[in-house]
C-alpha cells in the first residue's frame, strides 16, 4: 500500500471562510479542515494564530513535517486588511506571474507565501483575489488555453484567457445585488426571507432567466414586476426569490456573452447551487460550456504555485 508523504499546506482564505488542505507533491489531498474564520472577522495580528490553530486540525502528519513548514495561501489573506498585503499583478499578464509575486509574512517555523490577486487599470478599474488561483488551476493541464471563463459568486468574474494569459476581466455584483434587493429593497416584502428553490428547472427561475437573457438592459425595469406580482396575484415567496435569481443571472450572462468572443470556449468554474443555475443560464443562452469544480480549481492553482515556489516539490 502506497503512503503519501505530506509536501505542503494549501490555504484558501476568503472574506468569510478558511479552507486548508494537507497536500502531497502529486496534488493528492491527505487531510483538510474548514472554518468560518474569514478575513472579514480578523485583525492583521490574528491571522498567524488562527493559521497555527487550523494546522493542528490537519492531524499529526503536520507535526512530523520538516520545518520551516511550507504553506501557500491565496484569497483575501493578501488584501490590505489581511495578514500581509500582496500587491496586485496588472493584466494583461501570464498566470505564472502570480506565484512570482508572492509575499512572505514573518512567522517562526513557517515558510508562508501569500499569492497576489490581479488588477485591471484604466477607464474600467477592477480587481480580483482568489479567482486568479482558480484560473491558475484551470491552466495547469492546458497552459495555452484560450477561453471565456465564468466564475459566479457574490462578485462574479468573467475572464478572457488568451493562450494562458489573462487578457482582461470584469466583475459583476450579481450575488451581492440579489442579497440587497431580497433583504433591503421593497422586494423584501414579496421575497419574505425565502432563499428560493435553487432548482434551475423551477418555472419562476426559468421565466426570470428568459427575461434577463432576452433584454439584459431592461432588467432594472422588470424587477418591480416581482413586487407587483406579489400584490396582484399572490406570487409565493419562493417563486419571487426564484424569479429574482433568474432575472439577475440572466441579465448577467446575457450582457457578458454579448461582449465575449462568440467562437471562444466557455468554461464555468463553479460548484454546488451556483454551478447548476449558471449552467442552466448558459444552456438557455445557446452556449455550450465545460464545467470545472471551483474547489478542484483552487487546489490545482495552489499546487501549481507551490511547485513554482519550491521546485523540489515534484509529482
Amino acid at each position: 500500500m502506497r503512503v503519501e508523504t505530506p509536501a505542503f499546506v494549501a490555504v484558501d482564505w476568503g472574506t468569510s471562510s478558511l479552507r486548508l488542505w494537507l497536500m502531497a507533491a502529486d496534488g493528492a489531498v491527505l487531510a483538510e479542515t474548514r472554518s468560518a474564520e474569514g478575513m472579514g472577522g480578523l485583525s492583521p495580528d490574528a491571522f498567524e494564530p488562527v493559521l497555527r490553530g487550523r494546522l493542528q486540525g490537519l492531524g499529526p502528519a503536520v507535526a512530523a513535517m520538516p520545518t520551516p513548514l511550507r504553506v501557500v495561501l491565496c484569497g483575501m489573506v493578501g488584501a490590505r486588511q489581511g495578514w500581509r498585503e500582496a500587491v496586485y499583478v496588472d493584466v494583461p499578464a501570464p498566470l505564472d506571474a502570480v506565484a512570482g509575486r508572492a509575499v512572505s509574512p514573518a512567522a517562526d517555523g513557517l515558510d508562508a507565501r501569500i499569492l497576489p490577486g490581479l488588477s485591471a487599470r484604466g477607464d474600467r478599474p477592477d480587481v480580483m483575489r482568489g479567482e486568479e488561483t482558480q484560473l491558475l488551476g484551470l491552466v495547469l493541464d492546458a497552459p495555452a488555453l484560450s477561453a471565456t471563463v465564468c466564475m459566479p459568486g457574490t462578485h462574479s468574474k468573467w475572464v478572457t484567457l488568451d493562450e494562458g494569459r489573462v487578457a482582461g476581466f470584469s466583475t459583476v455584483m450579481t450575488g451581492e445585488f440579489y442579497a440587497l434587493l431580497a433583504g433591503q429593497s421593497i422586494l423584501r416584502h414579496t421575497v419574505a426571507g425565502s432563499s428560493g428553490s435553487g432548482d434551475p428547472a423551477a418555472p419562476a427561475f426559468v421565466g426570470g432567466l428568459a427575461d434577463g437573457l432576452s433584454a439584459p438592459d431592461d432588467a432594472l425595469a422588470r424587477l418591480f414586476g416581482i413586487r407587483a406580482a406579489g400584490l396582484l396575484s399572490g406570487l409565493p415567496a419562493a417563486d419571487a426569490a426564484d424569479r429574482l435569481s433568474g432575472l439577475l443571472i440572466g441579465a448577467e450572462v446575457g450582457a457578458r456573452l454579448a461582449r465575449a468572443d462568440a467562437g471562444a470556449e466557455v468554461v464555468l468554474v463553479a460548484s454546488g447551487r451556483l454551478a447548476a443555475l449558471y449552467a442552466a443560464a448558459l444552456r438557455a443562452a445557446g452556449r455550450s460550456h465545460r464545467l470545472v469544480d471551483a474547489d478542484a480549481a483552487v487546489r490545482g492553482g495552489l499546487v501549481h504555485a507551490a511547485r513554482a515556489l519550491w521546485p523540489e516539490i515534484q509529482p
